[in-house]
C-alpha cells in the first residue's frame, strides 16, 4: 500500500480554506513512508482512474456539508471500486458512524484522527483483522480518539494553489488568504456544539513551531491573510497570543482572523490592543442569538448584555466582530428574530453578518448534548439517519416557514452576489410579513445609507 497511490485522501469541503484536514495528515503518512494522492474536490476533479487505483480512500468530514458531500463521493467511489477501504475521519464521523457503516463506509475515526488512521492503514497493510484503537467498524464501536497528537507541520505541496480558495475582502482589494489551527478541540460544552460530544471538554494546544511553520510555508506560498480556524483562539490565550506576535514580527504586513467566544473577549479584553497591533482584521465569534432565554438553553455562556458589550469594545479597539448566529431553534420567537435584526439594523452593524447566518437552522446530529434536555420531547422528532441529524419542529409554525424562506433568498443572494444591506431587509420584509405587517425595503434602505465593506473572507461561512 505504500505505493504513489494506493492512499487516496479526498476533501469535499473546508469553508473555502486550502484543505488543512489533508495537509495534516499527509504529514503523518509521509513520515510513516507513505506516497498518499490527495484530492480536494472543491476544486479540483477527481478522476476514475484515481479512484480504481485507490486501496484504501479516507475521506475529510470536519462538518455536515463535507460530510453530505463526502457521502456522495464513497457511494461513487464504492460504485468504481467496490473493493476500496473506505474511512471517513473528522468531527462528524463518528457522530454519524452507524448509518454510514451500513450504508457506504468501512470505518470511521472522531477527533485526533492521524494516528488511528495511520494504524488502521498499517493493520490493512499487513493484512490484520484485530481492532484498531479509535477506529469505529462494524466490528468494533470505538469512542472518538482523544489524546495528544504527535504533531507535524503539515504537508501542503499537493495541494492547490492558495489562488483557488477564498481571499480577504478588506474594502475593494483582496489578498491571499491561509489557514492553520493552533489548538484542536475545545474546552466549553456548549450544548448544540457537535465538538461536545467529541472531545467532551478537552483541548489540544498544537506546538508554536509548527504553527509557526505551517504560517511561513503558506506565506512563502502567497498568503497575506491567516485564519486561525480553531473552535476557541483563545482556549489558551497565552498560547495564541505567543503565536500572532511572533507572526508578527517575522510577517509585520501579514494579517489574521480567529474565532473566540464572547465571554473570552470579555475576560481577556487587555488582550485586544495586542491582537490588534499584531496585525488582527476581524474576530469571529459564535454569538448565535440575542435571545436570553436561547443563549440559555444552548449553554453559551454569555447575555445579550454581554453581545452589546462586545461589540462596543471590539469598535473601540478597532477589530470588527463578525458574529455567527443560530437564529432557528424551538426557543427563538419571531418577536426576538425581529428583535435581533433591528439590533444590527439600528447599530449600524448589517456589514459585520454574512446574510446566510441570518437562516441557520439548528442541527442535532446523533449524540448531541441537546436530545439530553428533559424538555425536548416537546419539539424533538425522530433521527433522519440520511440527513445527519434528528428532525425537530418549531412550537409556533411559522417560524419554520420563514426559515424556509429566509434560507432560499439568502441562497440566492450569495449565487448573486446581491448587496448584504439589501439582503438583510429583505430578510427583515419575510419576518414581518410572517406577522402580517408590511415592510418597505426601499424605504429601510434608504434610511440606512450606503453599505461599506468591512474585512471579511470571500466565501460565507456554512456549517
Amino acid at each position: 500500500m505504500r505505493a504513489s497511490g494506493h492512499i487516496l485522501l479526498i476533501s469535499c469541503y473546508e469553508l473555502g480554506h486550502q484543505p488543512f484536514h489533508l495537509a495534516s495528515l499527509l504529514a503523518m503518512l509521509e513520515e510513516a513512508g507513505y506516497r498518499p494522492m490527495a484530492v480536494d474536490t472543491a476544486v479540483d476533479e477527481l478522476s476514475d482512474e484515481v479512484i480504481q487505483q485507490a486501496r484504501f480512500v479516507g475521506i475529510s468530514v470536519p462538518m455536515h456539508t463535507a460530510l453530505r458531500l463526502g457521502t456522495q463521493l464513497a457511494q461513487r467511489v464504492r460504485s468504481i471500486n467496490p473493493d476500496a477501504h473506505i474511512c471517513f475521519y473528522g468531527l462528524y464521523a463518528l457522530l454519524n458512524a452507524e448509518y454510514l457503516l451500513k450504508e457506504t463506509i468501512d470505518a470511521a475515526i472522531g477527533g485526533e484522527y492521524e494516528v488511528p488512521l495511520l494504524h488502521l492503514i498499517a493493520a490493512l497493510e499487513q493484512g490484520e483483522q484485530k481492532p484498531v484503537a479509535g477506529v469505529y467498524t462494524a466490528q468494533q464501536k470505538s469512542e472518538a480518539w482523544v489524546q495528544r497528537t504527535p504533531f507535524r507541520v503539515p504537508v501542503r505541496q499537493q495541494l492547490p494553489d492558495l489562488q483557488q480558495y477564498a481571499r480577504l475582502q478588506w474594502g475593494d482589494k483582496l489578498w491571499l488568504a491561509g489557514y492553520t489551527e493552533a489548538t484542536r478541540g475545545c474546552k466549553h460544552t456548549c450544548l448544540h456544539c457537535p465538538i461536545t460530544p467529541v472531545y467532551n471538554g478537552r483541548f489540544f494546544a498544537v506546538p508554536i513551531e509548527i504553527v509557526l511553520a505551517d504560517i511561513r510555508a503558506q506565506v512563502a506560498r502567497g498568503a497575506q491573510h491567516i485564519t486561525f480556524g480553531d473552535p476557541d483562539f483563545w482556549n489558551g490565550p497565552t498560547h495564541a497570543l505567543r503565536i500572532v506576535q511572533a507572526m508578527h514580527r517575522e510577517f509585520p504586513t501579514v494579517t489574521f482572523d480567529a474565532t473566540i467566544k464572547i465571554e473570552h473577549l470579555l475576560k481577556h479584553r487587555h488582550l485586544l490592543p495586542i491582537m490588534k497591533d499584531a496585525g488582527c482584521a476581524f474576530i469571529v465569534s459564535a454569538v448565535e442569538s440575542l435571545n436570553d432565554t436561547v443563549l440559555r438553553h444552548l449553554d453559551k455562556g454569555h447575555t445579550q448584555a454581554d453581545i452589546i458589550e462586545v461589540f462596543d469594545l471590539l469598535a473601540e479597539v478597532g477589530i470588527v466582530l463578525r458574529p455567527s448566529l443560530l437564529p432557528f431553534t424551538p426557543w427563538e420567537t419571531l418577536g426576538s428574530y425581529l428583535q435581533m435584526l433591528t439590533f444590527f439594523a439600528q447599530r449600524h452593524l448589517i456589514e459585520h453578518l454574512d446574510a446566510v447566518h441570518l437562516s441557520i437552522r439548528l442541527l442535532i446530529p446523533p449524540g448531541s448534548a441537546l436530545l439530553a434536555l428533559p424538555e425536548s420531547h416537546a419539539w424533538l422528532d425522530d433521527l433522519d439517519a440520511a440527513a445527519y441529524t434528528y428532525r425537530w419542529h418549531h412550537p409556533d409554525p411559522r417560524m419554520d416557514r420563514l426559515q424556509a424562506q429566509i434560507a432560499a433568498l439568502v441562497e440566492t443572494a450569495e449565487q448573486t452576489k446581491a448587496d448584504t444591506v439589501e439582503t438583510f431587509f429583505q430578510v427583515m420584509a419575510l419576518a414581518y410579513a410572517a406577522l402580517g405587517h408590511d415592510f418597505s425595503v426601499a424605504d429601510a434602505q434608504a434610511d440606512y445609507g450606503p453599505g461599506k465593506v468591512l474585512p471579511h473572507l470571500t466565501e460565507s461561512w456554512f456549517c
